[in-house]
């Protein structure tokens, strides 16, 4: 998976109420660092060039501010447009925030914001940001992130549109960096406290650069190419084979001990054109002779990137993507399918077999824990292995949200796959802060990221909970500045990982590698004297406890206590009994003994003090058999609480 194209996280989310928007930063945000303007208000270009014969001039007739902007005629194709030379500008390791305001003079279109990089010749494009819509009515932002990774001898951004080709605009255009932060060295890495199986991130060229490589090996044992394995990086033209991308990203694994997992061989996306033409250039048709040309193609291929790296590459997700449950049969309608059928599948994996043959062999797909999907998968996978076809395994992206999916449905996913002789990994997690693609924020809610810590915290508890399976868990990214989420489903700053766009350590973090600091990481607080500190009395404190999940012989609860008193409660002991035979299993935000069905929960060291009006919570995962009722009562210090 990539930046691309997927409306399903879209359509299968749970939409929950707006709650306030209440900006959080994990450190302290500095002035950026301007390091290129373009407001052409001097009269003259400014440096700015056409990528072929089109006319640059500075325009009166409209402008974002001041009274100039620079015109853009005598387009004559789409990837025509005004383009800047960065290259004395920007530094590798950097991430740099470019900006630019956009215009049409006539119609409407989708403008795009890239990069043009070369090494010794070789040209690479990369979107900065992804089809926006303009017209001639207004001036319209495009602004994203940019991190050079490696050595280059020619860099430009510029600005190109989707279809059209008429006369465009841009104006007050910006490039800044905020100064980078070293990294924490002084909290837990995620690998050393999650052991039961390696855990990985996804990267590009700009995760193995200055700090940004520094928190990938303090962190993480695995890594994913994102998208530098893909077809279009690895064999743009037939039979023309390029790893100057992944080589680098490989070479940096295997420095650091890392494990690394191929992605991915075969896909409808990502794939260029080329493999899908006839033998006279005009697109496929489902012929017998297309059929031999295209899995021709595809052994070829497979033959050479999975053997230029070897065992080098311990997994792969040889297949990408391949059901839609909305099918009868439950196939993508691809052109791999359209052409070849299942023997895609079946070409694939044996040859990927022959060629590296100690490797794990995946079949990686999104939204498996929705019934459809996950069941039209199993009848594949179950199906092809009767034939003999090696999949060894099966992955489950997991790009999910603050309150989708559920556990259960998530459990099901994993229960799903047991027994039929393949491992699950986690291959694409990321957990977004939106709900639904109407939603926009200027910076993430406080009350976003802690729901995203949560929802780490009890996806993490279940896959640790099915280490027999499950063999990896891979993020899909390092850090908030370099996110596919900023352009999909819709343009808008997202913040769906473990460490913020400083790369310091969210709650999220905390949610996977220690739950009871989860909200905050500061020290106790200060002692309370005796005259306004106390117990609570009758009437001064009040309880309310939920099941926040729950399947089958299990469910996970929250208990939080109100302080409805006037005084401060400096040190507190929750009870409570419970009377199905329910068993506290793992709780954070306290300590737990239970004795039969009495619970009692004492407070960390962290939270033991409640002012009044404050309040504290508790959260933990439970067994139970046959009902789950709720407790009558609550006491705190020994004292009766209300219940709410």
């Amino acid at each position: 998976m990539r930046a691309l194209a997927r409306l399903a996280l879209a359509t299968c989310v749970v939409a929950a109420p707006l709650t306030a928007v209440v900006a959080a930063h994990a450190a302290d945000e500095p002035t950026p660092v301007t390091v290129l303007t373009s407001d052409f208000e001097d009269n003259t270009v400014q440096g700015w060039t056409g990528r072929s014969a089109e006319t640059l001039a500075v325009s009166t007739t409209v402008a974002h501010g001041g009274t100039h902007s620079l015109a853009v005629t005598g387009r004559t194709a789409t990837w025509n447009g005004p383009s800047l030379s960065v290259l004395d500008t920007f530094e590798k390791g950097t991430s740099y925030t470019i900006s630019a305001w956009v215009r049409l003079a006539d119609g409407s279109d989708n403008a795009r914001l890239s990069v043009e990089r070369r090494t010794s010749g070789t040209a690479t494009y990369e979107t900065v940001v992804g089809n926006t819509a303009v017209n001639s009515s207004g001036w319209v932002n495009l602004s994203g992130h940019y991190t050079l990774s490696a050595d280059v001898d020619f860099l430009t951004v510029y600005v190109e549109t989707a279809s059209t080709t008429g006369s465009l605009y841009i104006d007050d255009v910006t490039a800044s960096y905020v100064p980078a932060l070293p990294i924490q060295t002084d909290i837990p890495s995620v690998k050393d406290v999650v052991t039961e199986f390696p855990v990985g991130a996804a990267i590009t060229g700009a995760e193995i650069t200055t700090e940004h490589g520094d928190l990938l090996a303090k962190h993480f044992n695995s890594v994913t190419p994102g998208n530098a394995l893909k077809w279009d990086a690895t064999e743009p033209t037939e039979n023309v084979f390029s790893y100057t991308q992944a080589d680098p990203l490989i070479a940096f694994a295997k420095a650091h001990g890392m494990k690394v997992r191929g992605h991915t061989l075969v896909w409808h996306n990502q794939t260029p054109a080329w493999v899908f033409q006839d033998a006279t250039g005009a697109a496929m048709t489902a012929t017998a002779e297309n059929k031999a040309l295209l899995l021709a193609r595809l052994e070829n291929h497979i033959r050479n990137v999975a053997a230029h790296y070897g065992d080098t590459i311990g997994t792969w997700d040889v297949a990408n993507e391949v059901i839609d449950e909305s099918q009868s049969d439950g196939m993508r309608r691809s052109t791999w399918y359209d052409i070849t059928g299942l023997d895609y599948l079946r070409t694939a994996f044996a040859v990927a077999r022959e060629v590296a043959p100690t490797a794990k062999l995946c079949i990686n797909d999104y939204n498996t824990n929705v019934a459809a999907k996950r069941d039209a998968l199993y009848n594949l996978v179950v199906k092809l292995k009767a034939e003999g076809v090696p999949i060894d395994c099966v992955g489950h992206q997991m790009h999910i949200n603050v309150s989708w999916p559920s556990i259960s449905d998530t459990e099901a996913m994993l229960k799903k796959f047991e027994g039929i002789g393949v491992e699950q990994q986690i291959t694409e997690m990321d957990v977004s802060i939106y709900t639904s693609s109407g939603e926009t924020f200027p910076a993430p809610p406080a009350d976003r990221l802690l729901s995203q810590a949560y929802m780490y915290r009890d996806m993490f508890a279940l896959f640790r909970k099915y280490r027999a399976d499950l063999t990896s868990v891979t993020l899909w990214g390092l850090a908030d500045d370099n996110t596919w989420l900023d352009t999909y489903p819709v343009a808008r700053k997202d913040a769906p990982l473990l460490f913020d766009t400083r790369l310091q350590a969210k709650s999220a973090y905390w949610g996977v590698v220690d739950p009871s600091r989860i909200g905050g990481t500061s020290s106790p607080s200060a002692s309370v004297s005796p005259s306004t500190s106390a117990s609570p009395g009758a009437g001064t404190c009040a309880v309310t406890y939920r099941v926040t999940g729950s399947w089958t012989g299990g469910f996970q609860g929250e208990v939080k206590i109100a302080n409805s008193g006037t005084a401060v409660i400096s040190g507190w002991k929750l009870g409570w009994q419970f009377t199905g035979g329910q068993v506290v299993a793992q709780l954070w935000n306290g300590s737990v003994t239970q004795s039969g069905s009495a619970v009692t929960v004492t407070n960390a060291s962290w939270n033991g003090t409640i002012a009044a009006g404050g309040s504290a919570s508790v959260g933990f995962l439970g067994s139970w058999t046959g009902s789950n009722p709720v407790p009558a009562a609550f006491t705190v210090n020994g004292t009766a609480c209300t219940v709410l």
